[in-house]
């Protein structure tokens, strides 16, 4: 008797939308489902999904898909196997959509209509959103939106999604099933005796719209000639990339200043207010100390990421991955690792999941293990902190402040480290050896919306927060309580924490760690710092605040660090954070990516060796030359 198999997925009307890269089919998403949408991933596979709600105009509630973006149904890697597979039925915990919203790019339908023949043979109902028509009108581009449904058997609907326009057309479209299930049925017969034929059909199309052989130079390309240009291009990378870094400190200073007196302050009143005692201890040196010297980096954060989303939302980055697809192929690598490896300045784990979109299985294996090479966000308040406190703040030259200097060069230091470990790589691989060419479309180059740039800051804040709020809350509160028992006995000396178990803990490690310059306080940061790199300030806020004494309490924890660090201590320190794996989240996305424990083990051995070899030789040189 054969066992049955069930397939369980939510209740509900399924709406997909499918697309190529770059036609704004998530920007459609997000209009039609605002902020009702969730993000998972796909049952049986690491692939992001992105789930949301949509109202039709009726009232009608359906379930929205933002499937990955592919240009044909004959998937190269994983994202683009789950969108076959979804159309198809296959996918597990998942029905096959009710409706296919096809996303077609007015400015070259040519490509885009090969994916529409292809999801239309599915035999799945669709309708077609023809989106940005704003920018094909504004080159010179007409389409006749009533002749194209015609030609396709199905509704078209024309859109610009980053400002909302025809949204309104769709979701009443959305409430008539009987203006498209038809037509899409009648489409898919004729499509279907005629499935080598999708280029004719294409040529067909265009010649009716009056569409085939537009051509004529675009704005964009008149730019690339700059920006793409084989010398000037790499130099305006390098300037925008230094000019991003120089802003990180010279724009966040005064808030970062303010949000400094804030918490200075509130520790203040609040020692003020409560008696003397653990409590007192609990929040003034716990809470406030800790979650307060992370708290303070936000800004700088902010600023990076709104330079991030600006190049993101105009379009630059993609050339970014061509203008650098020579230098990764000299070490065994395409330019299609470029953006996963910049999503990794974010964050390393969005950057490993952004992989899965590398065909090559080699390629995507050795983006993954140096994905953390690359600086990303929760290492800058260590590194603000570090430059802050002992790098001065003046101009090297022509308005060139040192501190954001000294920041590009540990961004730097991270990308040359991350192409040697990748070259190393190549010269033991015979598949690193072979050229892979990059090809990547490119989309036109457009101003950034100040909306996507809002949306996208306030929710980096919210995930800062959170972490603020949760892990780094808990992780304090837990240092704390290590911090302050057991007491001292009486008639001790020095500060109580020695005599806790973080400190006996503390001093066990400094044994591991004084040959870099680490002394017990940064040994044990470094401990609760492995679940997040920015906690490692936290628990130095912490730890510093129950090692100073009565009139040092009061001060904040640069002027401490400065008392009590060498130089060398602290450019050791910086090394440290170059390399070291001090993220517990990244190295669980790695096993998750890779099914298993191997690679996570390579990664987390290779890179605490090059970091305490960095730490060793910064510590070591800057003493010989410092004296």
């Amino acid at each position: 008797m054969r066992e049955a198999i069930v397939h369980l997925h939510p209740a509900g009307p399924l709406l997909a939308l499918v697309g190529n890269p770059n036609c704004g089919k998530t920007a459609l998403f997000n209009g039609l489902t605002g902020s009702r949408q969730k993000v998972a991933n796909y049952a049986g596979v690491t692939v992001e999904r992105k789930e949301g709600r949509l109202k039709t105009a009726a009232g009608k509630l359906l379930r929205v898909l933002d499937l990955p973006g592919t240009y044909s149904l004959y998937p190269r890697s994983p994202d683009e196997r789950v969108t076959v597979d979804v159309l198809a039925g296959r996918a597990q915990g998942e029905k096959r959509p009710d409706l296919v919203v096809c996303v077609l790019d007015a400015t070259n339908l040519r490509r885009n209509l090969r994916l529409f023949f292809s999801v239309q043979r599915q035999g799945v109902p669709c309708v077609v959103a023809l989106n940005m028509s704003d920018l094909a009108a504004r080159r010179g581009i007409q389409i006749d939106t009533q002749r194209l449904s015609e030609l396709l058997g199905v509704p078209v609907v024309r859109t610009v999604a980053t400002d909302g326009a025809g949204l309104d057309d769709l979701r009443a479209l959305l409430d008539k099933p009987e203006s498209w299930s038809q037509g899409a049925i009648e489409a898919y017969a004729a499509a279907a005796s005629a499935e080598g034929d999708d280029q004719q059909r294409i040529n067909a199309v265009l010649r009716e719209l009056k569409l085939d052989g537009l051509q004529g130079e675009l704005p964009s390309d008149k730019v690339d000639r700059v920006v793409l240009h084989p010398v000037l291009g790499p130099i305006i990378l390098a300037v925008l990339l230094f000019f991003l870094f120089q802003a990180v400190f010279s724009w966040a200073e005064p808030p970062k200043d303010l949000i400094e007196g804030a918490i200075a302050w509130l520790g203040e009143q609040t020692g003020n207010l409560l008696p003397e005692g653990y409590f007192r201890s609990l929040v003034v040196d716990g809470l406030i100390a800790g979650v307060g010297s992370v708290l303070v980096f936000l800004p700088q954060i902010l600023i990076l990421f709104f330079f991030i989303l600006i190049l993101e939302e105009s379009g630059y980055l993609p050339r970014a991955a061509f203008l650098l697809d020579r230098i990764m192929g000299s070490v065994g690598l395409s330019g299609r690792s470029f953006i996963p490896l910049l999503s990794s300045f974010a964050c390393a784990i969005p950057g490993i999941m952004a992989t899965r979109s590398i065909a090559n299985p080699r390629d995507r294996l050795v983006t993954i293990l140096i994905a953390p090479l690359m600086t990303c966000s929760a290492r800058l308040p260590v590194y603000a902190l570090l430059i802050g406190a002992f790098v001065p703040e003046r101009d090297v030259w022509g308005g060139i402040g040192l501190q954001g200097l000294v920041l590009f060069v540990l961004y730097m230091a991270g990308i040359v480290a991350a192409m040697a470990v990748a070259w190393v790589l190549k010269r033991f691989t015979d598949s690193g050896r072979q050229v892979r060419p990059l090809m990547m479309e490119l989309p036109s180059y457009h101003w950034p919306h100040l909306r996507s740039i809002a949306l996208g800051l306030w929710q980096r804040t919210e995930i800062f927060v959170k972490r603020v709020g949760t892990i780094i809350l808990a992780l304090t509160l837990l240092l704390w309580l290590l911090s302050s028992f057991p007491a001292p006995p009486p008639g001790a000396t020095g500060a109580p924490i020695e005599y806790s178990i973080a400190g006996m803990l503390g001093r066990a490690l400094a044994v591991i760690f004084e040959p870099i310059g680490f002394n017990w306080q940064i040994s044990l940061a470094l401990v609760p710092g492995l679940a997040a790199r920015e906690i490692a300030v936290s628990a130095l806020g912490t730890v510093y605040s129950l090692s100073a004494t009565a009139e040092d309490a009061a001060q904040a924890l640069t002027p401490l660090i400065v008392q009590t660090w060498s130089l060398p201590t602290a450019f050791s320190l910086l090394a440290w954070y170059v390399f070291a794996p001090q993220c517990l989240s990244t190295i669980a996305a790695v096993k998750r990516e890779t099914n298993g424990y191997k690679i996570p083990a390579i990664m987390l051995a290779y890179l605490f060796a090059l970091a305490y070899l960095a730490s060793w030789l910064t510590f070591h040189i800057s003493r010989w030359l410092i004296g």
